[in-house]
């Protein structure tokens, strides 16, 4: 499912939605795979971010993305010189296809465990590409961390976006220096949303509400999100590459961060209010 004039994905409110996408999109077109910062990598396409963690005890992959995007992570990771079949645990950040439809495969290949937010769970249940279950071995909790080879990543439940969308925060060192990383969820509120009177989803507006304060009362440097085209990463990268001696990671953005947030906001509201005067 590379490309199409529509995506069907799970949107955690119910029945499957068809989210239109532009029909030249294509999901698994390469990117450069590059170190982060620390041990923190980028290993995914252009349009969908993926993300290793390496550890001495093996590595986490925060989102598997479409099955048929496996692949190519496989040959990113492999190209960073690491090894596929040492990812020991699969993350994700929401139950949508595009993000975690790859997890089952990835888990055949390698063995990992795969960890998913509770709320989430049965969306992800629903989520069976060529019939093979979705794999949960842990289910988690809003707060919960997740620690390998003296890693730890605790899960924030930013729901909204899906009920058990996760932001996954991190620390990670540069020069001598400490910094919060997090990789978001997802804040935006795609067409075909109902925000107001959604049976399938009651609390959807006021989990948007509840994940904008939260998103703005945490620390963040190290802005990344589940699509690079969200914290600018092709700018970023070129950045990367063209850094010199003492110039900064560009990757640190903490107003760029704040300004995803009131974007997407923005336009939250603009939605909610529209269907709020339509009667919805």
């Amino acid at each position: 499912m590379k490309s199409g004039t529509f995506v069907t994905i799970a949107l955690a409110l119910g029945p499957l939605v068809a989210i239109a996408q532009p029909a030249n999109v294509d999901w698994n077109a390469p990117f450069p795979p590059h170190r982060v910062m620390d041990n923190l990598y980028y290993v995914g396409s252009e349009q969908l971010a993926t993300f290793l963690i390496v550890t001495p005890a093996g590595h986490i992959l925060i989102n598997s993305d479409f099955e048929s995007t496996v692949p190519l992570l496989q040959r990113n990771v492999e190209a960073l010189g690491f090894e596929f079949d040492d990812i020991e645990i699969v993350l994700g950040s929401h139950a949508h296809g595009d993000h975690m439809e790859g997890d089952a495969l990835v888990k055949q290949l390698t063995g990992a465990q795969v960890f998913a937010m509770a709320e989430d769970v049965p969306a992800l249940r629903d989520m069976r590409p060529g019939g093979k279950d979705h794999p949960i071995d842990r289910v988690l909790e809003d707060g919960d961390e997740v620690t390998l080879g003296g890693e730890t990543l605790t899960a924030h439940r930013t729901g909204g976006h899906t009920r058990g969308c996760t932001s996954w925060a991190l620390e990670v060192e540069e020069g001598g220096n400490d910094y919060d990383a997090l990789i978001i969820c997802s804040f935006g509120v795609n067409p075909g949303y109902v925000l107001v009177g959604n049976p399938d989803y009651p609390t959807i507006a006021d989990d948007y509400v509840a994940t904008f304060a939260k998103a703005r009362a945490m620390d963040v440097d190290v802005f990344l999100a589940p699509h690079g085209t969200q914290y600018g990463l092709a700018a970023k990268h070129a950045a990367l590459l063209a850094r010199g001696p003492g110039d900064p990671n560009p990757f640190i953005d903490h107003a760029g961060y704040l300004a995803h947030i009131d974007a997407q906001e923005a336009n939250f509201r603009r939605m909610f209010e529209t269907q709020q005067g339509a009667g919805r």
